[in-house]
């Protein structure tokens, strides 16, 4: 992880432990590794979802305030949905700086095998702690337009079902 950059005073002697510090470890967390998180996963009106025997994964890398993530729910047998009309929101990985309110600039994806495939955007929230949330709009299979208003739940776009994978990715700026 980057830190923040350190203050420098006249005369003072550059070492090569300051250098490895301020230079080189600075530069190298922009090739690291990303790092795991587990998401939480709520709906933001009518019963609370539960993962069950399916997955639920996230990834971040996180350099200054700038987060590049990615979630990754798999639907099992036993996952249960919340209800219609629920709005699901994941956790982020950091509470975001800001909302930025219709500026939709997360990426969501969903697929069953052998029903089909859905696309669609969201935003991130300062709600819940900083959420990945209003997943709407996209195409079914490539060829049904949804309505931004159309929030994705159990039921729209595509009926969730077992071996359902979902993913949710995009950057936003944290709040420190």
């Amino acid at each position: 992880m980057t830190t923040a950059p350190r203050t420098w005073f006249p005369g003072e002697i550059v070492t090569e432990g300051l250098l490895n510090t301020e230079i080189r470890d600075q530069f190298a967390s922009f090739f690291g590794a990303w790092t795991e998180y587990t998401p939480s996963w709520i709906a933001e009106t009518g019963g609370t979802p539960s993962v069950g025997n399916g997955s639920l994964v996230g990834r971040y890398m996180k350099v200054g305030r700038t987060v590049n993530f990615l979630i990754k729910l798999t639907v099992g047998s036993t996952t249960t949905f919340g209800a219609a009309n629920a709005n699901w929101a994941f956790g982020l990985p950091f509470p975001p700086a800001s909302v930025f309110h219709g500026a939709r600039c997360l990426t969501v994806s969903a697929r069953i095998a052998g029903v089909g495939e859905v696309t669609g955007t969201g935003e991130t929230s300062t709600s819940n702690g900083g959420t990945a949330r209003a997943f709407a709009g996209g195409s079914v299979n490539g060829t049904t337009n949804q309505p931004d208003s159309s929030y994705w739940d159990q039921t729209n776009p595509l009926a969730a079902a077992a071996g359902m994978v979902m993913h949710v990715s995009g950057c936003y700026e944290a709040s420190s």
